[in-house]
Order: structure tokens, then C-alpha cells, then sequence
């Protein structure tokens, strides 16, 4: 959700702090090139190699979902409305099951690369060329507000020029994605995650001493602030049914099942299973915490204010967050708070980038424009698109500049494109019967009914809960155009001809299981995955593949041909020493992996270094 915002107050920044920001970009700069070595392929710069631990998954995914807005929108929001503005980051348990039980094992056992090639083995061309353009605007659209929203936040406590400080952001995150895409991203996003929510709660903590412990803070916060829901469908700028239909379901829906570049961090997972640990641990530990990083200044703040602990009695919202750190940081502590809005940003960035490179390759240029070229060819364009995504998205900060409450148009354009998109994925998920005619128009029609709902809001009353049309229902326009795509879907499909069923193996909740097949290449063994063998020795052989002793393999219940997960022993790394392989046939060296050079080479081994080997399938 985001929230208007427009220039910050100046405040007083000493040298420390642009030291502390210098070396901060430097780091980050140093740290996505160095284990950006290891890209030598389109699947490893927009998948990793799909190598990667849960853990890392999960923090990566934290780091793009907390946007360099985050701090200031919803430290306002919670300096309004209270504790109520963590609504936004705590309510997408909604979607849990779908993605967990459904989405996520179709897309990763599909090996599909994008979500329009998805749209095209579900359904047809023409429905993956709708949702291609769709899709491409979003995130474009994403780059560049994020972009805007990090040059006003600069030129407000920093005093640099929009444009400039945007533009050496840029540059840095384009350094490092570049050289390694999803590799360095996840590496880069490991330590942006911990330094932003580390920030916010810092300033959490710092304002609940100043004002004399948590009894104080609790004390001075007005009782609306306390509660942790707001009204039912009041007041009009944040309330309950709202923030379920326009963020809860409609915008978590986009989020996790819509967004290219959050599907491909989960998709750079070393297994389904690794995903969904992610995914719960994301929803049910890190969404929370996040939610009092970016919202704890503005509930500090309340409290602060009604203690008359802040030098400023007349202020506007949106300016709380400043407010606070000013209030509450030393010198070299508010320069560590603005590399963590710089960290939010290129933890944002990067995943956009990224994703439009995915795109661009995997549904443009492979499949249309240069089919049948060395994957070297094609690692090159995804380099080459990610410095185009990045000169497009800068492109449109004047665009954003233009309009007094930009983010708030933001959110209009993406309450009207998202509904059509996210019930095509989910009718397409779960139910079989969902014809491909009933998708292109669902999201045809659905588009042109929701734009023009905008345009005539009295189509939206009906079904606005009550909510105050006064601001255009900018929040229930998302139910809106959920029940009209759903109507025009169910509708079409029972005019039109279905696929049948053999022709979407995988790609339906049905057919999930044939989708292991297909991704194994064999019955998948669901009940022994998982199981783990720890401190294997490496013997490199002339002989292409990997091989298990016959003991080891009992151990784990493999046999020649399952799919086994190899990585260095040490579980720190986070798969970046790894691969995925199929099992030859055994031999009788008990404790020893043998696997050859090329094979060693391409999971980045080392053969000196004691291995894991985890049973996937």
C-alpha cells in the first residue's frame, strides 16, 4: 500500500553520517560483485542455480518487500491510526494455503521460467501475450516510483538533487546485478535485510527509552492507537475492509503469485520444501517484525508528541519519521538510518530488475526474437535488459514528479490492474474447467470495467462495504474488481471449451503430482525426501556424474536416478557451493561422493571440503 510523499524536512547531518552511508553503499557494492563470480548461466542469473537455503529465501524476500516508502508511509500511517497500520504487513496469512499447497508446487515442479510462459502452457499465446504487457508495465512502473520515492526522501534529510541521489543508487545496484543477478541480489539482500529491520526497530527502541520505558510509551498513546484493527470502514484513509480487500487479498495475491520477482526468489529455493519454510517463516515471523521496523516511529512519535518530548509542535504526518530520527539518533546513527532507506530500496530494486530481465529473455527474446542461441547469448541480453529496466524506470521519475500525491495514483493503477490478473492465476490453479477464452477476456474485460470504474465511481458503491466514496473508493475498486473478474470468468468458461487434462499436466492443483514426474523424470518419493547424509568426502573421477556408495544410498532410500541435492557441508554458505544432481549407480567406497571435474566446477565445490547430500525426490 503506499501513502503520499512529498519533500522532508532538512535536518542537521554531520560528516559521520555520509561516512557511514559511503561505506555502507561501498559494502554493498563489494558484496553482490564478489559472489556474483559465481553466475555462469541464465539459470543461475535469474535463479541462482535454484541452490539456495530457506533462510536466505526468506530474508531476501523481507528485503524486497519493505520498499525505501516503507519507513515514511507507514510510520505515518502509524502515527495517525496507531497500531493499526501493521494491518498491512500482518494479514497476508490469507493467501498461506494457496501459495503454499497450490501455487508454489505448480510453478517450481513446471520449471516454468515466468509467469506469462505460465499463462501460455495453462492457457494460450494470446493470454501470455495480455499478461506479458500487463506484467512488464507493473513492475516498470515499480522501478521508477521507487526511484522517485528514495530522491525526495534524500533531497528532504540530505539536501541532494533527486535526480543524482537516484541516480548513484541506480548505478550501484546495476554494478552488482549486472556482474551476477540473483546470486549477488540474494547475497546483497542478506545483509540490506538485517541493516533495515535492524534500523527500524533501533528507532523503535531509542524512542520508547526516551520516553521512559514501555509503561510510558503505553501510557501517552492515545486508546484509539492501541487497538490493533481500525474501523470497519472508517475512517476512509485506512480502514479494516479496505486494507482486506486492497491489500490482504488482492495486493498479497499480486505479491506472492503475480510479482516475477518475488516467484523467482522462491523459485531459487534448493527445493519445494526449503520454499515453503520460507514462506512460513516470512509470514509468521519476519512480516510482524517488519511491521514494527517501518511503523515503530510513527507510534513512538504519538507518544512522544503527547509527552511534549519533540522540539516540533506544528508538523504534517508525513513527516514523522524524520521527526523521530532526528529526535532520537546521535550523529553516525542517523546516517546507519539512512543506509537502511538506501537498503530498501536496492533490496526493492534489484528484484524488479531482475525480473524484467527474466522476462525479457525468457518470454521476447528466446521464444520470438532469437530463438535456438548458446545460453551464453542469452545471459548477455538479461545483462544487457537489466541496464534497460533501470534507464526506463529513471525515465519516469519525472512522470511521478508531476503529481502532488503520486503514490497514491500508484496504488490506483495497481487496484485496477491487479484483480483480473490475480483471479486468472487462481481459477487457473484450482480449477481444471478454466477455459483459455475465459482467461484472455477475464482479464481483457476486467481491465476495461475497472479503469472505467474509475472514471464512474458510482459503479463501486454497491459493493463498498459502506466505505466513503468521497476519495473515489480507491480501496474497494480491488473487491470491485475481484467479484467482476470472477463473474466474467466463471461465466465465459461455461460457454467455451476447456484444455483437457493431459494437455496441463502440473499446471492445475489436480495435476500437481504429475508435475513431480515431469520435474523428477521418474515416480517422485515424497515420503523419503528430505533425508540427509552429512560429511561426505569428495573423490573427483574422469567419469561424468556423481555417485553414492550402496551404503549411503540405503541410508537415504535413493536410487540411480532420484534427484539428490549436493552442497558444501557448511550450512553458513546457504547453497552458494551446491547442485542439483540425478544419482548414478552406486558404488562400494562408503563415506565418499565421486563426482567429476565439470560437475565439481559447476556446483562451485570444493573437493577438499567435507559435502551434504539431502534427498529431493
Amino acid at each position: 500500500m503506499f501513502f503520499v510523499l512529498t519533500e522532508l524536512p532538512r535536518i542537521n547531518v554531520q560528516a559521520v553520517d555520509y561516512v557511514v552511508i559511503a561505506v555502507y553503499m561501498l559494502a554493498i557494492l563489494f558484496c553482490g560483485t564478489w559472489f556474483g563470480q559465481s553466475t555462469k548461466s541464465t539459470k543461475d542469473f535469474f535463479f541462482g542455480g535454484q541452490r539456495f537455503a530457506w533462510w536466505l529465501i526468506a530474508t531476501s524476500c523481507i528485503a524486497t518487500l519493505v520498499g525505501s516508502y516503507s519507513f515514511i508511509n507507514y510510520s505515518e500511517r502509524g502515527y495517525m491510526n496507531g497500531l493499526s497500520s501493521a494491518m498491512n504487513y500482518t494479514m497476508d496469512w490469507y493467501v498461506m494455503p494457496l501459495f503454499l499447497l497450490i501455487w508454489l508446487p505448480i510453478i517450481y515442479f513446471t520449471r516454468v521460467t515466468s509467469i506469462p510462459e505460465y499463462f501460455e502452457k495453462r492457457f494460450d499465446a494470446k493470454t501470455r501475450l495480455a499478461a506479458l504487457i500487463i506484467i512488464l508495465v507493473y513492475l516498470i512502473g515499480y522501478i521508477g516510483m521507487n526511484l522517485y520515492t528514495i530522491g525526495v526522501a534524500a533531497r528532504g534529510m540530505l539536501g541532494v538533487n533527486i535526480y543524482l541521489s537516484a541516480g548513484i543508487v541506480t548505478i550501484i545496484c546495476l554494478m552488482y546485478m549486472y556482474h551476477g543477478g540473483q546470486t549477488s541480489m540474494m547475497m546483497a539482500d542478506l545483509f540490506q535485510a538485517g541493516i533495515l529491520v535492524f534500523a527500524g526497530v533501533l528507532i523503535f527502541v531509542l524512542g520508547i527509552i526516551s520516553l521512559g520505558g514501555f509503561g510510558n510509551f503505553w501510557q501517552h498513546l492515545p486508546q484509539s492507537h492501541q487497538l490493533p484493527f481500525s474501523g470497519f470502514n472508517a475512517p476512509k484513509e485506512y480502514h479494516t475492509v479496505g486494507i482486506f480487500w486492497d491489500d490482504a487479498i488482492t495486493g498479497t495475491i499480486a505479491f506472492y503469485c503475480m510479482n516475477q520477482g518475488v516467484l523467482m526468489r522462491f523459485m531459487s529455493a534448493r527445493s519445494a520444501r526449503d520454499a515453503s519454510k520460507a514462506m512460513l517463516v516470512v509470514l509468521l515471523l519476519m512480516m510482524p517484525l517488519a511491521a514494527i521496523a517501518v511503523s515503530g516511529a510513527g507510534w513512538v512519535g504519538k507518544a512522544m508528541q503527547d509527552a511534549g518530548l519533540l522540539q516540533q509542535s506544528n508538523f504534517e504526518a508525513r513527516h514523522i519519521f524524520v521527526i523521530v530520527t532526528n529526535a532520537v539518533c546521535l550523529p553516525g546513527v542517523f546516517g546507519f538510518v539512512m543506509a537502511a532507506l538506501i537498503a530498501a530500496l536496492m533490496s526493492t530494486l534489484d528484484t524488479y530488475f531482475n525480473a524484467v530481465s527474466a522476462i525479457t529473455v525468457n518470454d521476447i527474446w528466446r521464444p520470438v526474437i532469437k530463438p535456438g542461441q548458446p545460453d551464453q547469448y542469452y545471459l548477455k541480453i538479461a545483462r544487457y535488459a537489466v541496464i534497460a529496466a533501470s534507464v526506463l524506470g529513471f525515465a519516469l521519475i519525472p512522470f511521478y514528479a508531476r503529481f502532488e500525491s503520486v503514490a497514491q495514483a500508484f496504488s490506483h493503477f495497481c487496484s485496477t490492474v491487479t484483480p483480473p490478473m490475480i483471479v486468472v492465476i487462481v481459477l487457473g490453479a484450482v480449477w481444471s474447467r478454466f477455459t483459455p477464452a475465459a482467461a484472455f477476456y477475464t482479464l481483457v474485460l476486467g481491465f476495461i470495467i475497472n479503469v472505467t470504474s474509475m472514471f464512474f465511481p458510482a459503479m463501486v458503491t454497491p459493493f463498498a462495504h459502506g466505505e466513503d466514496p468521497s476519495d473515489g473508493h480507491s480501496y474497494m475498486r480491488a473487491f470491485f474488481g475481484v467479484l467482476i473478474s470472477v463473474a466474467l470468468g466463471v461465466i465465459i468458461t461455461f460457454f467455451t471449451q476447456p484444455r483437457k487434462r493431459e494437455e496441463i499436466p502440473g499446471l492445475v492443483a489436480a495435476t500437481v503430482r504429475e508435475g513431480m514426474r515431469i520435474f523428477k523424470g521418474s515416480e517422485p518419493d515424497e515420503e523419503n525426501a528430505g533425508r540427509k547424509i552429512c560429511g561426505l568426502q569428495l573423490e573427483v573421477v574422469q567419469e561424468r556424474g556423481v555417485q553414492l556408495s550402496q551404503l549411503d544410498m540405503e541410508k537415504l532410500h535413493a536410487k540411480p536416478g532420484d534427484l539428490l541435492y549436493l552442497s558444501d557441508n557448511r550450512s553458513r554458505l546457504g547453497g552458494l557451493r551446491s547442485l542439483h544432481i540425478k544419482i548414478g549407480a552406486p558404488h562400494d567406497k562408503s563415506g565418499v561422493v565421486r563426482i567429476s571435474q565439470d560437475m565439481l566446477e559447476e556446483g562451485n565445490l570444493l573437493s577438499d571440503r567435507p559435502v551434504m547430500v539431502e534427498k529431493i525426490l
